[in-house]
């Protein structure tokens, strides 16, 4: 059940500036809440999480030729873990 809330994690330049401040991005499920995120995270990873922040991505119109299309939106976490909590090899689980 709790893999089906998270997707991925999200690993870009910007994610990894702030996973210094025990903060960590995923992709989730769009349907999901906070509450269902954090223990999901608290569940897979084995850490205490003090915080859920979560934003909506909106789809980016793509072109290719004279056919026009959109991307899939999709649903960003970015969890907060408690002092003396990380995830190990979290660059890896990509």
């Amino acid at each position: 059940m709790y893999k089906n809330v998270i997707i991925k994690p999200i690993i870009t330049e910007k994610s990894s500036l702030i996973s210094a401040n025990n903060k960590y991005v995923f992709q989730v499920s769009t349907n999901v809440n906070k509450i269902e995120i954090r223990n999901a995270v608290e569940r897979l990873f084995n850490v205490k999480v003090t915080g859920v922040n979560t934003l909506n991505v909106r789809g980016k119109k793509k072109r290719l030729g004279r056919f026009e299309g959109v991307t899939a939106s999709w649903k960003k976490a970015v969890v907060t873990l408690k002092d003396g909590y990380k995830i190990e090899n979290f660059e890896k689980l990509a």
